[in-house]
């Protein structure tokens, strides 16, 4: 639906097989709730949690659930961690997820994030899931959907790590400044050129779910200085978002943090936002499952 050919590249980037984990992957064929066509897969560990965290792992564009599965190694840490996986698969042609309308961006009204959302409910009725211990994460197009998962349903999500997307709702907002009838791909917001205020891509997600006055997911940004796909001044746009959104401001650089070659960047405490840039890292950033976990508290 929202596919830019030059997205290929994550699928090589992230094409890497985890070793092997200990059950199959599911596709759920009980779950119909949509409203979208979004495949739901699962994998339970043998020894699951009673109650179970949940992690959403969301796929890149051309990607789909299956692949996510075998490019990254959250369902083999589920084995000794004892939580469950969801992996969502795209309903659309090009297994982008939809990032730019306003009824996926807004809490209830639909689109491929309420779709999400029901996978959630679903496998806490079904398969034990914890309700109050569910996280997002993603690469490229998954990152923007953890992003629009964060923004309009933080009720439902502690928690998310979003590697190499664009903040929450600049697809919407700079389809609409270029008068696109249809909001979808915008070169501009790819690009990293929509820039604005901290305050303004607060308000933004704020106005996603108007009369939230919860406590918001804590967020990792990710995002590499020479991605040429979904360009670097948008990991400091999506901060500065995720900066008002949670209202803690800059307060450092550590270098070589997490491994050399990466910046960390802490905002207030470091409870709530940290940033992570990789120098000379094209797209996408490679997932860090470890430090996924750790900020999931799993």
């Amino acid at each position: 639906m929202y596919f830019s050919s030059s997205l290929l590249a994550t699928a090589l980037v992230l094409g890497r097989i985890a070793d092997a984990a200990q059950n199959q992957l599911t596709k759920v064929s009980g779950f119909t709730a949509g409203p979208t066509k979004a495949g739901m897969y699962i994998y339970l560990p043998t020894k699951k949690l009673n109650p179970a965290p949940i992690i959403v792992a969301i796929h890149y564009c051309t990607g789909t659930g299956q692949g996510y599965f075998t490019g990254s190694k959250y369902a083999n840490l589920a084995d000794s961690k004892g939580f469950i996986v969801i992996y969502p698969s795209s309903p659309s042609s090009g297994g982008c997820w939809d990032v730019a309308s306003k009824t996926s961006l807004t809490h209830d009204a639909g689109g491929d994030s309420k779709t999400i959302v029901n996978m959630v409910d679903y496998a806490v009725k079904n398969y034990g899931g914890d309700r109050d211990r569910v996280y997002a994460t993603g690469s490229s197009s998954g990152a923007m959907m953890t992003n629009v998962l964060a923004g309009a349903y933080p009720d439902v999500f502690k928690a998310g790590s979003s590697y190499s997307g664009v903040p929450d709702g600049c697809f919407y907002v700079a389809s609409a400044t270029a008068g696109m009838a249809t909001p979808g791909w915008n070169n501009d917001c790819a690009g990293g050129k929509s820039v604005k205020t901290a305050q303004q891509w607060g308000d933004l997600t704020r106005s996603y779910y108007p009369n939230y006055n919860g406590t918001r997911p804590k967020m990792l940004i990710w995002h590499g200085t020479a991605d040429n796909t979904l360009g670097y001044p948008n990991f400091a746009e999506a901060l500065k978002q995720w900066s008002n959104v949670l209202n803690v401001p800059f307060t450092k650089d550590n270098a070589n943090t997490p491994q050399s070659g990466y910046t960390q960047k802490i905002y207030g405490d470091g409870t709530k936002l940290i940033g992570y840039s990789g120098q000379g890292v094209g797209h996408t950033v490679p997932i860090h499952e470890d430090v996924d976990l750790a900020w999931f508290g799993l």
